[in-house]
């Protein structure tokens, strides 16, 4: 097998630097971290980091705008939100070969990552003018009572590299008009997307006039998270990566009485009913599987297929997975991108030893492709039978591994759907009225997203993201997720001529 041809490192370099120039991005080089390209697997250059005094110095000037950007009105800070969202669109294909570039994301999938952020824009520009309070019944006559929402604080950000622009938006956008500020610490893997999303930020800022350091972000490693985790000037932390990241995360928050958002991992699964429309099912789960080379925390981890379908539904997933195009992101016919790092391979190469120790078959996929770049971490996707019992189903490989189960009623199949910690995204494929409501109901997916005859990856902006269990329970984008990012109060009036005490007391 020939090895796969793949751009110079240099030429890649040249184009990162094209799009940080357009973008108007001065990079702080030094020796302190390096920006790389998984796909090659090398170097682009160093990096300067973020120190601790400028990490502090950071949160600090941050809730300093905080005490005036609080005071501005909703549809004035839903301005600046527009405006950012106008200079996305600008600079659309340059933020798409820098995700490309850090992430490894194939080119349609980078673009389809720009968008999110110009269609949560768009959301969050005509949510300002939507911080709906209630109006509540009093018990007592002559008197108002009502529930009405204020600007928080300063949210910190921690953010995956998986998508390193699109759940920065999600957040940034809706804490800004809700009258927040924000200090952001990306991913160490994906730092150049990040400067130039600070940087059309800063410049929206500037133009519309709003406060100086009303977003600030941290270039380095898991030590600047640290100091947003801990600092109680930080009053939201919304991260966003493992579950074993969550765990240390939650309990340091809460110990200091702040709030978190956490979105954290997902083990997902597709059920495939007898009567499911194989044709529309077969796309949808191999792009959910396949995708973005399986590192989304709503990539499809479990397809779980009835038994009287499954020798029909196998081979046309094995052919589909073995015509995948594999390799350079930003060729137009590539459909799967390199992993970010040789990691997540030596853990795919784990969990596909542990299949075969528990009498598994790996039935297509699976090896490495040779690559001209000793660095670069290519794989064929893997789709391997196996027995729902095994340990490693329960588990999330972040790569392109899918297990396929099978099932005998509509009741098994959705406990074996629920029995994982995780609880991120689930879907089924039914053309069966009664099997889809049941999935939806109480007592089917106990996940955040249930999907009838969609694929358990990608989600709109206008729902709520997010999910349950070891998922974490936190809730970004739509719906009324905003409220994560204000604090409620409720206010009572006496507009009468005398004191009414709560249960007719009578006190003096």
């Amino acid at each position: 097998m020939t090895s796969l041809a793949l751009p110079a490192t240099d030429d890649l370099l040249s184009r990162a630097r094209a799009s940080l120039t357009r973008i108007g991005v001065v990079v702080p080089e030094g020796d302190d971290l390096q920006a790389r390209t998984p796909i090659t697997g090398e170097d682009l250059f160093g990096l300067k980091g973020t120190t601790d005094a400028d990490a502090e110095a950071a949160v600090a000037a941050a809730h300093e705008a905080f005490l005036a950007w609080r005071s501005t009105p909703a549809p004035r800070r839903g301005e600046l939100v527009r405006r950012f969202g106008e200079l996305v669109r600008e600079h659309r294909s340059d933020l798409a070969d820098l995700i490309t570039l850090e992430a490894g994301k194939i080119r349609a999938e980078a673009l389809g990552e720009v968008q999110e952020m110009i269609d949560i824009a768009d959301y969050a520009v005509g949510l300002s003018r939507q911080l709906y309070g209630r109006v509540i019944a009093s018990e007592r006559a002559g008197h108002r009572m009502a529930e009405t929402w204020h600007p928080l604080g300063v949210v910190g950000i921690i953010s995956a590299f998986n998508f390193p622009a699109a759940v920065w938006s999600w957040n940034t956008t809706v804490a800004l008009v809700c009258g927040d500020t924000v200090v952001w610490k990306p991913s160490e893997l994906t730092t150049l997307i990040a400067l130039a999303c600070d940087r059309l930020l800063t410049q929206a800022a500037e133009e519309v006039g709003a406060p100086v350091n009303i977003h600030r972000v941290l270039i380095g490693g898991r030590e600047l998270g640290e100091k947003l985790v801990d600092d109680p000037r930080v009053a939201l932390v919304s991260a966003t990566g493992s579950t074993r990241m969550g765990r240390a995360v939650g309990p340091r928050v809460a110990a200091r009485f702040g709030r978190v958002l956490l979105e954290l991992g997902g083990n997902n699964a597709a059920i495939v009913t007898p009567s499911a429309d194989l044709d529309l099912t077969l796309p949808a789960v191999v792009f959910a599987a396949a995708g973005t080379a399986g590192q989304r925390c709503t990539a499809l981890r479990r397809l779980i297929v009835h038994r009287d379908i499954v020798d029909e539904l196998l081979p046309r997933l094995t052919a589909a997975y073995e015509r995948l195009p594999i390799g350079d992101p930003f060729a137009d016919t590539t459909l799967v991108g390199p992993l970010i790092s040789t990691a997540p391979l030596d853990a795919m190469r784990d969990a596909l030893a542990r299949v075969t120790e528990d009498g598994g078959k790996v039935l297509v996929g699976g090896g490495r492709v040779e690559t001209d770049a000793a660095g670069a971490a290519y794989v064929q996707p893997a789709v391997v039978r196996i027995d729902a019992q095994s340990p490693v189903v329960r588990e999330e490989t972040f790569a392109p591994i899918l297990y396929v189960l099978t099932y005998d009623t509509l009741e098994e199949a959705i406990a074996l759907q629920n029995d994982v910690p995780q609880g991120l995204s689930s879907s089924i494929f039914t053309r069966d009225q009664r099997e889809a409501e049941v999935f939806m109901s109480a007592v089917g997916s106990d996940c955040g997203m249930v999907n009838v005859n969609v694929g358990t990856s990608g989600a709109e902006i206008g729902g709520a993201f997010g999910g349950e269990k070891e998922t974490g329970g936190g809730r970004a984008c739509g719906s009324d997720a905003w409220h994560a990012y204000m604090r409620r109060t409720t206010n009572v009036v006496n507009y009468s001529a005398e004191v009414a005490l709560a249960q007719n007391i009578s006190f003096l």
